[in-house]
């Protein structure tokens, strides 16, 4: 399994904001080979931090996908979003391959 979390900070009075725009995303990526699962998650210590984790069969179906226009017409739709102070923000992103369970 491979695992990818991309975390982001939002500015504290659009974070419900932010929140409802993932509860109504376009789940194109749940209907690409290998996707297993999407969550997103919200730091309890840190409210205003949170990290998209989607879960894949392998690094190759995630290469695919990335690579796929589906994840292009998902990130271009997140670059026109009309807030310009959300659509400025960057993620950090991390990769892990899972080599226990």
């Amino acid at each position: 399994m491979y695992i990818v979390h991309s975390t982001v900070n939002i500015p504290e009075g659009k974070v419900n904001e932010v929140i409802g725009i993932y509860q109504n995303r376009s789940r194109l990526v749940d209907e690409y080979e290998g996707f297993l699962s999407f969550q997103l998650l919200q730091n309890e210590q840190t409210p205003s931090e949170l990290t998209v984790q989607i879960c894949w069969e392998s690094k190759e179906d995630y290469i695919k996908y990335i690579t796929s226009d589906a994840y292009k017409k998902v990130h271009e739709l997140e670059k026109n979003y009309p807030d310009q102070e959300l659509a400025s923000i960057r993620p950090k992103v991390d990769r892990y391959k899972v080599v226990a369970v």
